[in-house]
């Protein structure tokens, strides 16, 4: 097939509403999705259901007649070899039975090719700058910017294998009153090692990490003026390093110091003057961002002159597109959440569309030990920063576990499972998947062969792998289209479990050869797939375990 069943089926559908003339009231976007009963189909779609609150007309009826189009038409279409029966289930839910020698053609694809069988091109090369982490340089990472690289590392990669050009940027926020704070801290830290402790101000930054910079400064006589400078750059090569261990890479590191003195935020503020955006009120200027459906005006240069923090947001957020980025991404804290409707709306009035601008708020993780949460505070410095979490759990379990809930929903990461070596822990039982495969392929005298009879997997765990694998590229769709990678994580589990049910079934080693080599194709297939969905998460695909 050039096209994939999915396309192929949405296609008809397309002709079967022309043809029944309910195209003007169909939505843009048909969806097919997999059943999660196999006794409900291999793919379904709820067109009907949705046409039916248009239509004002029976879900049913309306799911009725686009299959009796569908069946008329299937003897002339290329989907005739592949569908075995259409029915139309429940409140209107039109359900698609594929024949076996789909699945079998798929499976032989993945064995051909290999992980090329699992590429799509949906991004058709268009470029993208996902901005993420992007912590202040004024302490050790902590486990919400984790969480926030583990998304977004893993949502680049889903993206690149999608078809799309994409860098990953870290937006450093090196100048401010937080800079300022963090010499003055480092420089009382200073006083104290010399022995005239004083009163350490609340706001002020209160780690253990200001000692070792304070002592590091002393010994380099760094002068008062410059500790601030100092302090952060000291910072910023252990955030670098512990992204580094933790598998994260940045295509380039974004400076607002440098951004300020280019000039670009009073050239981006000239341009939303010149278009008429702009306003001057109470002394300040002012932004119009409630012509672009904000609740409110922004202001961009205060009344003494100096710049909110939407000024040079707004150039940055220019420069990305100069640099011609088509998708920007940008993965922010909670505390920002109100901050998206103005940043968007500036968005528009410098001319770009508003959905050239994707905003995701990756909600706080939650780091207990003993059953109590951890108190989280950045100048206290009583949080777990990324390093303990890396240092106490690992690589691989740290990314996979800061993945395992939606982007929008808290996570609570338990240290203790994230360290069991059983399958209560979920990296650990897809990992095992993949070395227990290695492990049976390595002991077989006949190893993988692509050229194998899989049309011989008939049994029932045999089918089952054989959907479950077939719908790794529907996963990724679902991850680009919710701008979130939890889901790859989901199916991984589920693909994991729908091999060692296979594989505690049915004796994968027989004394019928060409079974034999029929299975020993459908789990290298197996393996191709949890690899590929392994690395684009940043986890390791261990051989032995």
């Amino acid at each position: 097939m050039e096209k994939s069943i999915q396309e192929l089926i949405i296609a008809a559908i397309k002709a079967a509403l022309g043809g029944l003339r309910l195209e003007n009231f169909a939505p843009e976007d048909i969806i097919l999705d997999f059943p999660a009963q196999g006794r409900f189909g291999d793919l379904s779609s709820n067109i009907a259901l949705r046409l039916g609150r248009v239509c004002k007309k029976p879900s049913r009826e309306i799911a009725e007649s686009l299959v009796s189009y569908l069946q008329e038409r299937l003897g002339d279409s290329a989907l005739r070899p592949y569908i075995k029966e259409i029915r139309v289930e429940g409140a209107g839910f039109i359900n698609f039975y594929l024949q076996e020698i789909y699945f079998y053609q798929q499976l032989n694809a993945i064995l051909e090719k290999g992980r090329e069988a699992l590429k799509a091109d949906a991004g058709g090369g268009s470029r993208v700058l996902i901005e993420f982490v992007s912590a202040n340089p004024t302490g050790p990472l902590s486990v919400a910017h984790a969480r926030q690289a583990a998304v977004g590392d893993s949502l680049a990669n889903i993206l690149v294998f999608l078809g799309y050009r994409v860098k990953r940027e870290y937006y450093l926020n090196d100048e401010g009153n937080q800079i300022n704070i963090l010499g003055k801290s480092v420089e009382l830290r200073m006083e104290e090692l010399r022995g005239a402790a004083g009163q350490f101000p609340e706001n002020y930054y209160q780690g253990e990490y200001i000692y070792d910079i304070a002592k590091e400064a002393g010994e380099k006589e760094i002068p008062a003026d410059r500790l601030g400078d100092f302090a952060a750059d000291y910072i910023l090569e252990n955030i670098k390093k512990e992204l580094s261990d933790f598998g994260i890479s940045f295509d380039s590191w974004y400076s607002q110091k440098e951004l300020r003195k280019s000039g670009m935020v009073q050239e981006a503020l000239a341009l939303l003057r010149q278009k008429g955006f702009l306003c001057e009120r109470d002394g300040a200027l002012w932004f119009k961002s409630m012509q672009f459906g904000d609740d409110k005006d922004r202001v961009v240069v205060k009344s003494d002159g100096s710049f909110t923090y939407l000024a040079p947001d707004i150039a940055y957020h220019q420069e990305k597109y100069l640099r011609g980025f088509q998708w920007l991404i940008n993965l922010w804290g909670p505390d920002h959440h109100g901050y998206i409707s103005r940043l968007k709306s500036a968005v528009q009035a410098l001319g770009h569309p508003s959905d050239s601008l994707s905003i995701v708020i990756v909600q706080l993780a939650t780091i207990s030990r003993g059953g109590k949460a951890v108190e989280m505070s950045t100048r206290r410095g009583q949080y777990i920063t990324l390093r303990e979490v890396l240092d106490e759990v690992g690589r691989d379990a740290a990314r996979f576990f800061f993945l395992m809930r939606r982007t929008s929903a808290h996570l609570d990461f338990d240290l203790e499972a994230a360290k069991k070596q059983t399958n209560e822990n979920p990296v650990y039982y897809v990992q095992y998947a993949h070395a227990r495969i290695i492990s049976i392929l390595k002991n077989s005298t006949k190893g993988a062969d692509p050229g194998a009879d899989v049309s011989l997997l008939k049994e029932a765990e045999e089918i089952a792998l054989i959907k479950k694998l077939l719908q790794f590229n529907y996963t990724l769709v679902v991850c680009l289209k919710t701008v979130d990678p939890y889901m790859l994580t989901i199916y991984l589990q589920e693909l994991a479990e729908s091999f060692h049910k296979f594989y505690d079934a049915r004796r994968v080693l027989s004394d019928n050869d060409c079974l034999t080599r029929a299975r020993l194709a459908l789990i290298d297939a197996a393996r191709i797939v949890i690899a590929a969905g392994l690395e684009l998460l940043g986890i390791s695909q261990p051989e032995k375990m």
